[in-house]
């Protein structure tokens, strides 16, 4: 089992405890640019099942990658730190 592989069973077997505070959900939907009313843990769940995203865990964090986008999550907590674009250098 790859160490991709493994923080990706890790993250998605504490997924119904994954959570934000108020003011890392309005960080989040600042940093991408979400709808004021979209549910923000919710659409980070979307992200995480969705077959083509990239999971790694570096230390104490999760970082979820898919469509441009960087998910922080801390790994003991499942709390969501932040999400912002990532940018791709040429």
């Amino acid at each position: 089992m790859g160490v991709e592989t493994a923080a990706s069973e890790e993250l998605i077997a504490g997924l119904s405890k994954l959570h934000t505070t108020k003011l890392g959900a309005e960080r989040i939907r600042r940093n991408l640019s979400l709808e004021s009313e979209d549910d923000v843990v919710g659409w980070c769940r979307e992200q995480i099942t969705n077959p083509d995203v990239k999971i790694s865990r570096k230390g104490k964090n999760f970082y979820v990658y898919l469509d441009g986008c960087e998910i922080t999550i801390h790994a003991r907590s499942c709390s969501i730190i932040t999400a912002h674009v990532v940018f791709k250098r040429e």
